[in-house]
């Protein structure tokens, strides 16, 4: 990769390779914008085959959290690292710590939590190196898990566009599948229940499935793989990126597409392909914003005994913002994912022109 190249396509401000001889910590932090902000996105530890598949992993997610942030009326930038290292042996106090250290040298750029492959107690340990990590849990003076408004940014996204589509946003007897039931899949579960929901899941991790199960005996189960065959209303793809592409679209039997997972489609195109087909696609980084509401709002009011009951109201407007963009997409036939970025970008422009005067603060 020309990696230059790929920062001046994309607009990127920042790409930091970060090695430590001791734990054997090998991070990329990706800094996309800063203009609304400093940057603000979690932390991904994954088994990457290369160094250049965790480069274009952290840059995706990177520039995604800097229209997350806009879209969805925060005062951030977007950023993203990744650990090229396996979660389930890797993982180490020294190395976040490691990591903490590395952060610390930003020096206020960047803030970074917990993401896929990383946990709380993780960040607790970077916490001790660095001033700029966020959702912690509550023991620790972090506003806790972000899977709870994730999931209810989805819930609520999933209502408005059954809306459209339906002319209710009732969810009671539709069918949903759910791709990867973890922290935020099984909350989603919960919800979906709750309405009446008919529910068919798949995750690789058989003890995900199993813990829906015993909650909600009712919940059917397919394999992985087959989980884009299943007739349904809506799909919602809450695992890994990248599911949404030539090889998926033509065995998809939805109506709506609706779901956690970031970077859901492989290419901007697929988002094209799916408006053709008369799919309705959620745009994933605004229907996903619930966990970053949560820790723009930890960092914005300190030790604020209303956060939760704000953080869940700000996740239920993520239905307003994607019932804006569905309308505007239908009115002017254009795909919704292309009239998110539209907004996204028009707040950006907006808000740095209004930063060129100069005020003392």
């Amino acid at each position: 990769m020309d990696i230059f190249k790929e920062m001046e396509k994309h607009d990127f401000e920042q790409i930091i390779f970060n090695y430590d001889k001791t734990t054997g910590l090998k991070a990329i932090i990706a800094i996309h914008d800063t203009t609304l902000g400093p940057a603000l996105g979690g932390c991904r530890m994954w088994p990457y085959e290369s160094e250049n598949e965790a480069l274009i992993d952290a840059m995706r997610l990177a520039k995604g959290m800097t229209y997350k942030c806009a879209i969805s009326d925060n005062n951030f930038g977007g950023g993203k690292t990744v650990i090229i290292g396996d979660p389930k042996k890797d993982k180490s106090e020294a190395l976040f710590r490691a990591l903490g250290r590395f952060v610390q040298t930003l020096g206020g750029r960047y803030y970074t939590g917990t993401d896929v492959g990383t946990t709380g107690m993780d960040f607790v340990y970077a916490s001790r190196e660095s001033d700029y990590i966020v959702g912690l849990p509550e023991e620790y003076g972090g506003s806790g898990n972000s899977a709870l408004p994730t999931a209810y940014g989805v819930y609520n996204g999933m209502k408005a566009a059954a809306k459209v589509v339906f002319g209710t946003e009732s969810l009671k007897d539709l069918k949903v599948t759910i791709q990867g039931v973890g922290k935020v899949g099984q909350i989603l579960a919960d919800y979906l229940a709750e309405e009446g929901a008919k529910i068919i899941i798949a995750d690789i991790i058989e003890e995900n499935v199993e813990k829906v199960k015993r909650k909600h005996s009712q919940v059917g189960v397919v394999e992985t793989e087959k989980i884009y065959d299943v007739e349904c209303d809506i799909f919602a793809p809450c695992a890994l990126g990248g599911i949404l592409n030539d090889d998926t679209i033509p065995r998809l039997k939805c109506k709506i597409i609706a779901g956690a997972a970031n970077n859901q489609l492989l290419e901007p195109r697929h988002g094209d392909i799916l408006h053709e087909k008369g799919i309705l696609y959620a745009p994933d980084y605004v229907i996903n914003a619930g966990g970053l509401i949560q820790v723009a709002d930890e960092l914005e009011y300190k030790d604020d005994e209303k956060r939760h009951e704000r953080v869940m109201m700000k996740a239920a407007a993520i239905y307003d913002i994607l019932l804006k963009i569905f309308t505007i997409s239908k009115e002017q036939n254009i795909p919704p994912h292309k009239v998110a970025d539209r907004l996204a970008e028009e707040r950006i422009e907006v808000i740095g022109k209004l930063k060129t005067n100069y005020v003392k603060r």
